[in-house]
């Protein structure tokens, strides 16, 4: 692994939000001016490739990247502002495993995406 790409690993590493390409590339930048943006992409897509790297599309044109997690969890998205909330919620599993048995499968993955808007202005605290 180069040094551009071992950078661009390490953003993706410490990011706590869901960043596409652009803000990959802004926050590599930050570190080594020289990474071309696309690095950024070339870098994405081997991660990808090699399963080290999730994809998602959360419906606002631009796709978004998390390491692969080692731990199930859905995420809620904010459609007003596009933050992306992590939740685990052993109901829901339980449920979709339930559905799945109903119509004669056992289910093996699944991906789980909530689209809202908050309530009030403050968020709730977890």
């Amino acid at each position: 692994m180069t040094g551009q790409r071992r950078v661009i690993a390490q953003v993706l590493s410490e990011s706590e939000d869901h960043p596409d390409v652009e803000l990959l590339h802004q926050r590599a930048t930050e570190r080594d001016p020289r990474i071309s943006i696309a690095t950024v992409y070339r870098t994405v897509r081997l991660l990808e490739e090699a399963d080290i790297l999730t994809r998602h599309d959360f419906g606002d044109g631009r796709a978004r990247y998390e390491e692969a997690a080692e731990d199930h969890h859905d995420h809620l998205i904010d459609i007003d502002t596009g933050e992306v909330i992590e939740f685990q919620n052993e109901a829901i599993e339980e449920l979709q495993a339930e559905v799945a048995r109903q119509l004669g499968f056992r289910l093996v993955d699944h991906r789980l995406e909530l689209y809202g808007v908050r309530l009030t202005k403050t968020p709730p605290r977890r």
